[in-house]
């Protein structure tokens, strides 16, 4: 074996174990963003049902006009628009369980027209 093919295997190694590392560490990384994703998502939704909830609690007779209650609704409408700035991030797993959930109804719309 001359100098220049032992230099080149070298290569051929070391840039194979490279691609191999830069391959796990970017599946690790997305598996992490999607999950961190719909964690956000969840949170967003739980917010929104409590500021919902809330206003209604808020529009009984028996509480209408409570300061204390309007304080708190105007404070978690609040923090349920901030939580809206992450909606790009939620959405991705939105947009993959929308894709799974269409693609699920076109098979049984496919094994009932048999």
């Amino acid at each position: 074996m001359s100098r220049l093919e032992i230099i080149l295997s070298a290569t051929l190694t070391l840039s194979v174990i490279f691609n191999i590392g830069i391959f796990v560490y970017a599946r690790s990384a997305i598996a992490r963003l999607l999950f961190v994703s719909e964690e956000l998502g969840d949170l967003q939704q739980m917010v929104d049902s409590f500021a919902k909830h809330l206003k209604t609690l808020y529009e009984l007779e028996m509480y209408y006009g409570d300061q204390t209650l309007q304080n708190l609704l105007d404070h978690a409408i609040s923090f349920n628009e901030q939580l809206e700035t992450f909606e790009y991030i939620y959405e991705l797993t939105e947009e993959e369980e929308a894709d799974i959930v269409d693609h699920d109804e076109e098979e049984e719309i496919a094994e009932g027209a048999q």
